[in-house]
């Protein structure tokens, strides 16, 4: 002990002594010896230990001390980044705080204007709603405040024969079997008759109206009166397959109401069911053991309170409705002898106008009418049908006196009455349903029911009451045309408000944009003033060029008639000389002569003056023209000046590299491009647009402007160039049309000058169509033919051009012509040389052998009109005016001319007195008529350039739509390999289908050009059903891909849990089940990618120790593909209660519907799921409990929206709700117009 007590103390860590291996060995072998030699005194061993300890000691508090340095320097350097990093946070909140604020202040701006939208609204339709409310009310009052239908149960098999006929729908024949009586058949008329074929649905059909008329504010009472097993009860509750009276009411109620809700008017209804037993009125609510607010129903003084109960939807109307029934008891017998009364509550309130408005609907389903005669089995029974028997009487009393207007009506004799009397009488609308029994042992009850519902009518309707009933009836149509009207102007309205609603939702994006482009464009506005103001000078010069141009028109106008009656008397010049011409053979050769030449005399001095007028008129033309270009030299100028300040930055485009998919579209404008505007364009157009015959006060001056118009077209066209034809042409080119079209009918315009215009509209399309400049005409000796005999005018209209139809080439080339037919007959015929003319012309002094025949005006004219009447709708000459230069053309006829008629003379000198040779004469007269032949319109069609313009446009659309499906046709046969290859092939071919539609709407859009009156063929659409599939298929395909790739990148890790690794292969596995929705050339692709997927997933180490997380990532990342959205809609659907539905609509990758909503309506808070909405077609052969089964994944907000009684309903109403979610997605408005033209939203109710 000793020795253990003064051995050394080893115990601090790391101070052990090394020992030797022969130290080692002597503690083995010798034990004793060892404990000897370490032993040492009990006092010098003492202090040695001491010190080493203090040693130990402080070197401990050193290694401490170290430590805690180490720490607060590490604390110090924390504590430092800790502050930089919150005054970084500090400075990022305040620069979010600040944009928060802009972006609310912004939010609060669209809030106004959309309160302001709203209430605009409101203000507009308000006025018609009540408007609609009034006639409708007009229309039920025409037809009568209280109405009487009646209802004939079907016969049981133990009944015996039936006694009652309907001889018509308003009508029902008892047979009494009394042969005593003359007539043993007797007649009672209702305002409805129903046989026992009629349902719950048609019967239905002839209340919605009441329905309809208590929603608008009016109170409205439906009774059933009726015996025992006569169907009373059935009517107003009905089974469960076929729904009775209470409960379509209510839903109808609820619909109407939904329709008409909006965001500052609401509908809100509660119930009250009460029983009348013995005079006395129970709640049957209340003895239910509900309680709520109370409402007083009756006269003042003798009103009853019954509680009420708030109703919210059609299911918690019927739990509330069973609740009260089942509290009524169980005694049948009491039920027989007590009245029961449903009424509906309803209330409306508008924010905006502060109206709180209320309405009632009672339902009320009478006690029998059995007499008392049947049961006396006791005095308390006979009591009750006292009761009963009185207050039918007074029901009874009361409808007769409202159906014979008297002034008292005996409301306090019966506790009946005295509840119902506000729906009773003034514009509330009574209805009475009798029904009856058809076998024979009823045939007493029957009869009283009858003569009770004729009593209440105050009599028997005869046949002068059946005239009145039609007179009215006549009355009612009207009034109902009027409503059918005015709820067509109120849908016009509404969905113009709608409109207006979406166009304000698409514009509220680029709000922010565009407050930057307004701090542009301030710095424009002094310019715009500028040019304001010169345009403002331009058109007070236009002003007075178009006066100028008015007296200029006056001096023409009496110029002509100058010529006119110079012409005139060269007419008479003429008949004089035919006269004489005919005396050569009596009279003597001298005086003839003399007098021939005379008139040859006045004939030169004639037409030298009548060329003399011409040349003054063709001057004033030309000044004219030169005043009209110096007019457009100061538009082009302000537009030069405008342009050379430099494009906006907004108006540079990005060069794009060229594919064979941009060459073919000729017609086509990209996204960027855009029709430059130019001071000159802008003013024609508003001057075609502004312009309005009604102002003109005669058909001259209506004329006289239409032709300047086209004039200054004309003019700015010429005077723009060739460089700029295009663009002059392209920006006045809808209002150029709207003008020609609008003021055709009228024919006042020069058509001469509508054909120049058409020409170049027609040349401009030539020049930007490739496929256009391969059509070829035959020459223009096709068009003309020499006349062989007849008069002139008769042979050209025998050659109309409804004979010369153009033809199609079948082979390469185009030709509108048939070189067949008959061409234009030239009728100028050789003139026999008389005696008389021989003496003229060797007075005068002209060789007879070299003299040519030369052409009267009057011929000239005359050939001017035969020419326009055979250009008239003539097709095939206007694509040979098109194709050809004018210059060009005129040489053709002159030469033609020339060689068919080598009598004419070919220059001036040749003519008699004049300047002009004849053959140009001709050749101008030609070219003039065919001119104004052309631009002439043949109702109901064009004019005949109009309609080849119409032609070479179609040919175009055609051709480009062709090219298209031609690419895409070689896009959708082209394999793809990987998805970057799948991606490039999707973004070809909806590039390729985009640039379809865009030609598509353009088409729709160039109304100008393609729309003709009598119709014509339509540009052929090429069917492109393959690429679609092919483009579907692709987008799937892209899909499925998309979804591999973020498995392969899920599965790159070292090591997948066991869970997650099945759950990558199932998604894998259900991606193979999607291929059979993939087109055969892209399953190679799929199967590959799926197939190394699944190597990858499959070779990947399984590891449990993050199963649960790894397994959570795993299904958010799997859940993610499906609902990939990147925007959510908001709607809120108002449902009558005081928290409305809110569904969160948008679209994912795969373009399917995805809502987020809450998953009950009870738990809003925390309850939030997203699930993808299936199509309407998923539910097109499902039954009402398979549908039930969808809807039960989805939220309840959904189903509660979309579910309906019968599947057929279920299904209409999800395809309305479907439709409504669908259209606030922009990314899914295609896909529901796709919908739509399949047929598959339809609104059909079951």
């Amino acid at each position: 002990m000793a020795e253990q007590r003064n051995r050394w103390n080893w115990e601090v860590k790391g101070f052990e002594p090394r020992k030797t291996s022969s130290e080692g060995e002597n503690q083995i072998r010798s034990p004793a010896p060892l404990a000897r030699r370490f032993s040492i005194s009990t006092g010098g061993g003492g202090g040695g230990a001491g010190a080493g300890q203090q040693e130990l000691r402080r070197l401990a508090l050193v290694s401490k001390l170290q430590r805690l340095k180490e720490k607060v320097k590490l604390a110090k350097e924390d504590y430092i980044n800790l502050k930089q990093g919150a005054t970084d946070l500090q400075e990022y909140s305040d620069a979010k705080l600040d944009r928060i604020t802009r972006y609310l202040g912004v939010l609060a701006d669209k809030t106004r204007k959309l309160d302001q939208v709203a209430l605009e609204y409101e203000a507009r339709i308000s006025p018609l709603i009540s408007e609609r409310k009034r006639l409708f009310n007009e229309l039920l009052t025409a037809k009568g405040n209280v109405k009487f239908f009646c209802r004939t149960r079907p016969l049981f098999e133990d009944e015996g024969p039936s006694v009652v006929e309907f001889p018509d729908e308003c009508t029902i024949r008892i047979n009494t079997g009394d042969d005593t009586l003359s007539h043993p058949k007797k007649d009672y008329e209702f305002d409805r008759v129903y046989g026992p074929h009629v349902g719950q649905a048609e019967l239905f059909s002839d209340v919605q109206p009441f329905v309809q008329s208590a929603l608008d504010r009016y109170n409205v009472a439906l009774f059933a009166y009726g015996q025992t097993r006569s169907g009373k009860t059935y009517t107003m509750e009905g089974s469960d397959h076929d729904r009775g009276l209470y409960t379509r009411c209510f839903e109808e109620l609820f619909d109407l109401s939904n329709l008409d809700s909006t965001s500052s008017s609401q509908y809100s209804f509660s119930i009250t069911v009460s029983e009348i037993y013995k005079e006395q009125t129970r709640d049957l609510i209340a003895e239910s053991g509900k309680s709520g607010q109370k409402v007083s129903m009756g006269l003042s003084g003798s009103d009853v309170e019954l509680v009420s109960e708030k109703v919210d939807n059609p299911q918690s109307f019927t739990r509330v409705l069973k609740a009260a029934l089942l509290s009524r008891g169980a005694d049948v017998s009491k039920f027989n002898v007590s009245h029961l009364i449903v009424t509906i509550h309803i209330y409306y309130s508008n924010l905006i106008t502060k109206e709180n408005l209320d309405s009632k609907l009672s339902l009320v389903d009478l006690a029998r009418s059995d007499g008392l005669a049947e049961e006396i089995n006791g005095g308390e029974h006979v009591t009750d049908l006292l009761h009963v028997a009185q207050s039918l009487s007074t029901l009874g009393d009361v409808l007769s006196s409202l159906t014979s207007k008297k002034d008292v009506i005996p409301y306090e004799n019966s506790s009946l009455t005295n509840v119902l009397a506000d729906s009773l009488g003034g514009n509330a609308k009574t209805l009475m349903i009798v029904t009856i029994r058809p076998d024979v042992s009823s045939l007493s009850e029957t009869l009283s029911s009858l003569n009770f519902s004729a009593r209440s009518r105050s009599a028997m309707l005869s046949l002068g009451n059946r005239d009145t009933i039609k007179k009215w009836r006549d009355i009612a149509n009207d009034a109902r045309k009027e409503l059918y009207e005015k709820e067509k102007e109120i849908n016009n309205l509404k969905q113009e408000a709608n409109k207006l609603q979406g166009e304000l939702n698409d514009r509220s994006d680029h709000h922010a944009q565009l407050l930057a482009k307004v701090q542009k464009l301030e710095n424009i506005e002094d310019k715009h003033k500028i040019e304001k103001e010169q345009n403002s000078q331009l058109r007070t010069q236009v002003a007075q060029l178009l006066r100028v141009e008015q007296e200029q028109k006056a001096q023409l106008e009496r110029r002509d008639a100058t010529i006119q009656d110079l012409q005139a008397k060269v007419k008479s010049l003429e008949v004089q000389l035919e006269g004489l011409r005919s005396l050569d053979s009596t009279s003597g050769p001298t005086h003839p002569a003399t007098n021939s030449s005379e008139g040859n005399t006045d004939s030169s001095a004639v037409a030298k003056k009548l060329e003399e007028e011409l040349v003054k008129r063709d001057a004033l033309i030309e000044r004219l023209h030169r005043e009209n270009e110096k007019l457009f030299d100061r538009l082009t100028k302000a537009s030069s000046v405008g342009s050379s300040e430099g494009p906006s930055p907004e108006a540079v485009s990005v060069p794009r590299a060229a594919d064979k998919v941009e060459t073919s579209v000729a017609l086509v404008k990209s996204g960027n491009q855009k029709v430059k505007s130019t001071p000159a364009g802008e003013y024609l157009t508003a001057a075609l647009n502004d312009f309005d015959p009604e102002q003109y006060d005669s058909v001259a001056a209506i004329s006289d402007g239409a032709n300047k118009l086209l004039m200054l077209v004309l003019a700015a066209v010429i005077k723009a160039g060739a460089s700029r034809e295009h663009e002059i042409l392209a920006e006045i080119r809808d209002a150029v049309f709207t003008f020609v079209r609008k003021m055709e009918p009228m024919r006042v315009m020069d058509t001469m000058l509508v054909s120049r215009v058409r020409i170049l509209y027609i040349r401009s399309l030539l020049a930007r169509s490739p496929e256009l400049q391969s059509i070829k005409v035959p020459p223009v000796q096709h068009f003309l033919e020499k006349a062989t005999g007849g008069r002139s005018r008769s042979s050209s209209r025998g050659s109309s051009p409804g004979r010369s139809p153009g033809h199609h080439d079948s082979v390469t080339r185009f030709s509108l012509v048939d070189e067949r037919v008959h061409g234009f007959k030239v009728n100028i015929r050789l003139e026999k040389k008389s005696k008389l003319s021989s003496v003229v012309l060797k007075l005068r002094g002209i060789d007879e052998d070299t003299w040519r025949q030369h052409v009267t005006g009057g011929k000239l004219r005359e050939i001017t009109e035969e020419a326009k009447s055979f250009a008239i709708g003539n097709k095939s000459l206007a694509a040979l005016f098109v194709h050809t230069p004018a210059g060009e053309l005129q040489r053709d006829i002159r030469s033609w001319l020339a060689e068919n008629f080598d009598f004419l003379s070919v220059t001036g000198e040749d003519a008699v007195g004049g300047s002009t040779g004849q053959l140009e004469l001709l050749s101008t007269a030609i070219m003039d008529g065919w001119m104004a032949g052309l631009g002439c319109a043949m109702p109901p069609t064009t004019d005949a350039l109009g309609q080849l313009l119409s032609e070479y446009t179609k040919r175009v659309y055609n051709s480009q739509l062709q090219h298209l499906k031609d690419i895409a046709g070689t896009l959708a046969m082209e394999l793809a390999e990987d998805a970057a290859q799948v991606a490039k092939l999707r973004s070809a071919l909806e590039s390729v289908d985009h640039k379809r539609r865009k030609i598509l709407t353009q088409m729709r859009s160039d109304i100008s050009l393609l729309a003709l009156e009598d119709g014509g063929s339509p540009v052929r659409n090429p069917s492109t059903a393959t690429e679609d599939a092919r483009l579907a298929s692709l987008i799937s395909l892209d899909g499925i891909l998309k979804q591999v790739k973020d498995i392969v990148r899920q599965a790159s890790t070292s090591s997948l849990s066991r869970s997650r690794k099945r759950a990558m292969l199932e998604s894998l596995d259900e991606l193979e089940e999607r291929m059979p929705s993939l087109l055969d050339i892209d399953h190679p692709c799929a199967q590959m990618q799926i197939a190394e997927a699944r190597r990858l997933v499959e070779s990947t180490i399984e590891d449990d120790r993050f199963q649960s997380q790894q397994g959570r990532k795993t299904s958010e990342s799997l859940s993610g593909t499906e609902t990939d959205v990147s925007q959510w809609n908001v709607l809120q659907f108002n449902t009558g209660s005081t928290t409305p539905f809110i569904i969160k609509c948008g679209a994912n990758s795969n373009s399917e519907l995805v809502i987020k909503a809450d998953a009950r309506v009870q738990e809003p808070k925390g309850s939030e799921i997203v699930r993808v909405v299936p199509r309407p077609t998923v539910l097109e052969n499902m039954s009402l409990d398979e549908i039930k089964q969808v809807f039960s994944d989805l939220p309840e907000a959904l189903s509660l929206l979309a579910l309906a009684r019968t599947a057929d309903g279920t299904r209409a109403r999800y395809s309305r709700l479907y439709r409504t979610l669908a259209m606030k997605v922009p990314a899914l408005r295609d896909l529901v117009s796709e919908l739509e033209k399949g047929g598959i939203l339809k609104d059909v109710k079951g």
